[in-house]
């Protein structure tokens, strides 16, 4: 059999054990292993295994997923997202929509001390739906809008996925979270138009609230501030080359644990139970470059990903049209398969493609992640809608019918990002 066709068939057969729920590691890993076996036998199967999970695992660079890890699950015990709600509701709740809109903004500026999209959104659930289902307001629109406003989370840095992507890539990670806060400000005004939309054609959705006096507004702001400081600090310090990323990382773990202490919400088993939290979500993401990196080694043999360069090269498409193309693949992708599943499977192919097209490899990494939070709210897998219909113990049908406004608005951002690049590159261009 030839040894590109093989690649493509150990493709398929990743995707196929990742449609029947078996974890992303495991079967990229095994079909790695296997695949290695039948080309290069067990000497090379021997050779594979003893250096790859090592080369895997061991740069340096790998410290920062711990750290940053460790920073969002600080932040998610020290409470901050219930102040982040009620300031952001204070300055939008008197609008029609107004809870929703503030819960829109209250994940933004969770995410940008998270870096999770489902802990963004199981936490936000937590806070905001109960107050949305008591002052009125539909269902469908309350789940919709924290499932959507919790994909904020993986591309507001610092983002753990984009952290990955640099990782695999070989990409700054400096400037990729630097390009990602334009494009994050950008899906939150756009999430916000089409909560507006939903509640202009349907009030009764999306009922006004009460306008709060602004001695009342300037209070709620007092109660965030950690939020904004830790931020500044953590993606102001890599923005004027103060910090490294892994200096960042340290200096935003540590920050996140003296507010958690100053706010006297850390207790010792809180305490004991973050660091358990860190520790199996770090373990979860060096297992999956364990098996993303057997895969890839699989693959390189095979010659699988240049036979797809060479072909896309052949059909002579222009950079815009192969990204329109790319979007409908994602998206149909996404509906299948969970976000991290979806950006390592591909990558390997997609990559290369991307750089002989010569497409910035910044831009790519934002419209990637981009893409992957579509599919975290796209039917029948997206994960934020599973996570919404668990914690807030509605039927998925529900967020199911109040989440297109959302995917229509993150199909636009995407537009506008292929558009108009300068979104993305604009802030890198001006690093030190």
């Amino acid at each position: 059999m030839d040894a590109t066709l093989f690649g493509v068939i150990g493709f398929a057969l990743v995707l196929g054990l990742m449609l029947i729920q078996v974890p992303v590691a495991v079967a990229m890993g095994v079909v790695g292993g296997l695949g290695f076996l039948w080309l290069q036998g067990w000497d090379g199967l021997a050779y594979v295994m003893g250096s790859s999970p090592f080369e895997s695992v061991i740069p340096y660079s790998l410290s920062t997923v711990p750290l940053f890890v460790m920073m969002g699950v600080f932040a998610t015990y020290a409470g901050l997202s219930r102040q982040l709600y009620d300031a952001a509701y204070a300055f939008l709740g008197h609008y029609r929509g107004g809870l929703a809109l503030a819960t829109i903004g209250a994940c933004a500026a969770f995410g940008s001390i998270c870096g999770s999209a489902i802990a963004t959104a199981a936490t936000m659930c937590r806070v905001a739906l109960p107050e949305m289902r008591r002052r009125g307001y539909a269902d469908s629109l309350a789940t919709a809008t924290v499932a959507a406003g919790g994909t904020l989370g993986i591309l507001i840095p610092p983002s753990i996925i984009l952290l990955i992507y640099a990782l695999l890539t070989e990409q700054s990670l400096g400037k990729l979270y630097v390009a990602a806060l334009l494009p994050g400000v950008l899906g939150t005004a756009l999430y916000m138009l089409a909560i507006t939309a939903t509640t202009r054609l349907n009030p009764k959705s999306g009922p006004a609230g009460e306008r709060m006096p602004w001695p009342q507004r300037r209070r709620t702001l007092k109660n965030v501030w950690p939020v904004f400081l830790l931020f500044v600090i953590v993606i102001g310090g890599m923005f004027i080359g103060v910090f490294s990323p892994n200096e960042a990382a340290s200096v935003g773990a540590v920050g996140a644990l003296i507010f958690a202490l100053a706010g006297r919400t850390m207790t010792l088993g809180r305490f004991k139970d973050s660091l358990r939290e860190t520790a199996a979500t770090s373990a979860m993401i060096f297992l999956i470059l364990i098996g993303a990196g057997l895969f890839n080694f699989f693959l390189e043999i095979t010659n699988a990903p240049q036979f797809v360069v060479a072909q896309i090269q052949a059909l002579q498409l222009s950079p815009a049209l192969f990204l329109v193309l790319l979007t409908v693949f994602y998206v149909v992708l996404g509906a299948l398969m969970d976000d991290l599943a979806m950006m390592l499977l591909t990558l390997p192919f997609v990559f290369p493609a991307v750089q002989a097209l010569g497409i910035d490899p910044i831009w790519f990494g934002i419209y990637m992640v981009t893409i992957v939070e579509i599919g975290m709210i796209v039917p029948p897998v997206g994960m934020n809608l599973f996570v919404i219909q668990g914690v807030g113990q509605v039927k998925l049908q529900t967020v199911i019918r109040g989440i297109l406004p959302f995917v229509l608005a993150d199909l636009v951002r995407v537009g506008l990002l292929i558009g108009f690049p300068a979104i993305v590159l604009w802030l890198p261009s001006l690093m030190n």
